[in-house]
């Protein structure tokens, strides 16, 4: 077969401690999986479904990377979150299996044009131009999955040095486990897939310069500065 452009390499994550990597095939990402990040929002924290959006593959950022300032907006948003990598696929996964499914864990930022965001959600249209835009999708390398169950520890993100966002990851209202079943019974997971796992309360703006570091405990952290 030859192709009739270019082909483009596929986005990977770095391996912790390792020369391999992980090539990324889909990045999901649940909204609202934090009560206090739900009301400062706007809506009410009750437990209902969780639903998902998507992010490009190659909008994967590596850690130590500047992110230019987005084009057409002008409130660029830092969202926190702890990552799971999906190294066994599946679909209707039970949940007493799901975190069979695991191949590691990560720091990510969800970054948002909440701007564009909220009008698309004020008129009813699709978020993809406020989060799904290029290098939107920070993320630092992997740690294989071992001993350490990531349901509690400490998530926290700063600002040039100042903590924006303090949480921790027993505060999540869908735990990984149920994120990962509810998730396979509308998509076919596949090994490459990233599910970013929702953002704690004190998500705001960034300026150009700005030194960002997200953190989960027991992970690898996560920096960017904004160009």
């Amino acid at each position: 077969m030859r192709y009739g452009i270019p082909v483009s390499l596929p986005s990977v994550v770095p391996i912790d401690s390792s020369d391999e990597v992980f090539p990324v095939r889909r990045i999901y990402c649940v909204g609202r999986n934090y009560a206090e990040h739900a009301r400062e929002m706007g809506f009410d924290p009750d437990r209902e479904p969780p639903f998902f959006f998507m992010k490009p593959a190659d909008a994967i950022v590596p850690t130590g990377s500047r992110v230019p300032y987005p084009a057409q907006s002008t409130d660029f948003q830092h969202e926190v979150e702890l990552v799971v990598a999906i190294g066994k696929g599946g679909c209707d996964i039970r949940l007493e299996s799901a975190l069979d499914h695991v191949f590691g864990y990560a720091v990510g930022i969800d970054l948002t044009r909440r701007d564009l965001q909220i009008q698309a959600r004020k008129m009813g249209r699709p978020w993809e131009m406020g989060k799904g835009f290029d290098r939107s999708a920070p993320c630092a390398p992997l740690l294989r999955v071992g001993a350490t169950r990531f349901d509690q520890g400490a998530i926290w993100l700063t600002v040039n040095g100042v903590t924006k966002q303090r949480s921790d990851l027993s505060k999540l209202i869908w735990s990984v486990p149920e994120i990962i079943a509810h998730l396979s019974r509308y998509m076919e997971l596949q090994p490459g897939d990233l599910i970013y796992t929702g953002t704690p309360e004190g998500v705001g703006p960034m300026v150009a310069g700005d030194r960002v570091v997200g953190h989960v405990e027991g992970l690898p952290n996560i920096e960017i500065t904004v160009g």
